[in-house]
């Protein structure tokens, strides 16, 4: 074997090594915490960082920084597509002292009969905890990769785990009465890929023959699909 080849083979698995450090959702710091900084200034200067917001001076930290109001306000999402709204917390916005620390919070109000649609997060796994809901309670669920399905009736003060990155679903089962939802999420950037949205709502669309093809239906299944959803 060459001397070359030798020294290829260290390189590679350098390489592999930092890929696989800096391709990691959220990254361990290496201070107590790190404040996002969201002055203007600070965005339009160049910053080396790895994952959340540029760091103030951890001198200048405050308490309000670890706090926030956000998630207490309610929404009406009775009049949305789904009948649900989404408050999720951000370091730039309504969390400052949660940036870079891997975790974000989320308050869903689901309407009366309303749902969160099939959806995923590819970037954190979910805690749900039910804070009220009347009658019948929310139904949550999720499906792994082997198509089996794991399905739950949460009553408030209960609490589901979706997987990262697998498919699930929240719905309040009562019609008459709303319910509120809060979720944790182990990333500052969880993500959420709606599956109707993915399916019919992409810009620009999929192929058409593609979407027939996938759910074994007609053009005008496609059309009328597209128009539900509030597309064209």
């Amino acid at each position: 074997m060459s001397t070359d080849h030798v020294t290829v083979i260290p390189r590679a698995i350098l390489a592999l090594i930092f890929l696989s450090i800096v391709s990691k959702c959220d990254p361990d710091l290496l201070t107590d915490y790190c404040v996002a900084d969201t002055t203007p200034t600070s965005a339009a200067a160049f910053h080396f960082h790895f994952n959340g917001l540029p760091c103030i001076d951890p001198a200048t930290a405050r308490a309000d920084h670890f706090a926030t109001s956000a998630l207490s306000r309610s929404t009406d999402p009775s009049a949305t597509l789904f009948g649900f709204n989404v408050t999720l917390t951000n370091p730039a916005t309504s969390l400052p002292g949660a940036n870079a620390q891997g975790l974000a919070m989320a308050r869903i109000d689901l309407a009366p009969g309303g749902m969160v649609p099939l959806h995923t997060h590819p970037r954190a796994s979910e805690v749900a905890l039910v804070l009220s809901a009347a009658g019948g309670g929310v139904l949550v669920g999720f499906a792994d990769t082997s198509y089996r399905l794991y399905t739950q009736l949460l009553r408030a003060g209960e609490a589901f785990v979706f997987p990262q990155g697998m498919v699930h679903f929240m719905r309040n089962l009562d019609t008459a009465a709303p319910a509120v939802v809060l979720s944790g999420l182990n990333s500052q950037s969880p993500g959420a890929q709606l599956v109707p949205f993915s399916a019919f709502r992409t810009e620009p669309p999929l192929p058409e023959e593609v979407v027939k093809k996938t759910f074994k239906i007609t053009g005008q299944d496609v059309q009328r699909i597209q128009r539900n959803l509030g597309g064209s």
